[in-house]
């Protein structure tokens, strides 16, 4: 079923997988940048990207939610 719905999902879902995963990835990196280097206002600011990240994950899990009860519904 994951390949058939990653085959037939939108647009909409897949640029919020991947703009997920990405500013995720940004936040982790940044935060290990900053706590590594001692620069705590980097280590910080990396929180609410991964955040971010972390609201378009769920947001993603809401439209894949939606399309599979829609798909049930016909």
């Amino acid at each position: 079923m994951l390949e058939q719905f990653w085959a037939t999902a939108s647009t909409s879902y897949k640029v919020l997988v991947f703009g997920a995963m990405g500013l995720i990835a940004v936040g982790l990196v940044l935060s290990i940048v900053g706590n590594t280097s001692g620069n705590q206002g980097l280590a910080i600011a990396s929180l609410p990207i991964i955040g971010v990240g972390l609201l378009l994950h769920v947001t993603g899990l809401v439209v894949r939610g939606q399309k599979i009860r829609k798909s049930y519904k016909k």
